[in-house]
Parts: C-alpha cells; structure tokens; sequence
C-alpha cells in the first residue's frame, strides 16, 4: 500500500487541539478575516510551521461532500415514528435519500443502513449527523462510507 494515502472520517472531540487549530487559521484566511498566515496562526495560536505542516492534511468534512454518496448506519430503539424522525432530519438539510434497510430489531433495537446523497444546497452534513445523533432513541450514527 505504499504511495497510497488512507482517508478517516474522525469527531471532532477526537482530534489534536493543533489540527483543530489549522482548520480555523484556514477558515481565518479563506474568510479574509486574517490578511496574512502569520496574522491567522497568532490569532490561531499556533505556529506557522505547525500550520504548514497540517494544512493540506485536514479540512472540514462538509467541505468535500458534494455531490457524494454517504452510506450511514445507525442504531436505533424500536420505536413507532422514529425512523420517520431521523428521515425528517435528512430531508431537512436537503440531501437526498437514495436507500433505507431497516433490520429486524433485535432486543427493541434495531440497525438501519442509509445511503444519502449530498446535494449542493445540502446543509452541513456534520451538523446533520448530531441533529440524527441528538433524537431520543437513537444510539448512534456513522459513516461507513463516502463515494
């Protein structure tokens, strides 16, 4: 596998405070807010060569989502509605459902696998995630895989 590069979808509580940090001197410089890097990383508080160092390494998910295919799976309590609640989510942002399995619960849970394609009037596509995540009896939800 050499000379290939491996791509993680990662939250963002799991991530060094430093590339956290490149994200934000580069929103500071894409939004003209910072007219220099060196003026965005002191805002930033972090070195230049830091922000070199990272800053083609890490951007924020909903930025290369477009026109892409999302496969989720999410855990879920066996209740009346709220499969239609998580699907309200979704349609919400605007991204467009293109498959739904919902598994046999199990133990009053059950599994649901969803293909969702990102659209470019789809809202932020990290936001739609803890909107899924925050609804009463959903266990979690992740992302398996971005075409």
């Amino acid at each position: 596998m050499e000379g290939t590069t491996a791509y993680y979808v990662v939250k963002e509580k799991a991530l060094p405070e430093v590339l956290l940090k490149v994200v934000e001197v580069n929103r500071l410089l894409d939004t003209k807010k910072a007219a220099s890097v060196q003026e965005a990383t002191d805002r930033a508080g972090i070195s230049r060569s830091s922000y070199y160092k990272y800053k083609e390494d890490i951007f924020p998910f909903h930025d290369s989502a477009q026109g892409t295919t999302l496969n989720l799976a999410c855990q879920m309590d066996d209740e009346p509605g709220l499969l239609s609640d998580l699907l309200k989510v979704v349609a919400d942002f605007r991204a467009n459902i293109l498959t739904i399995h919902q598994a046999i619960p199990i133990n009053g849970t059950a599994s649901l696998s969803l293909s969702v394609q990102i659209l470019p009037n789809t809202g932020d596509v990290s936001v739609m995630i803890q909107e899924m995540e925050k609804i009463s009896g959903v266990h979690n939800v992740k992302v398996l895989a971005r075409e």
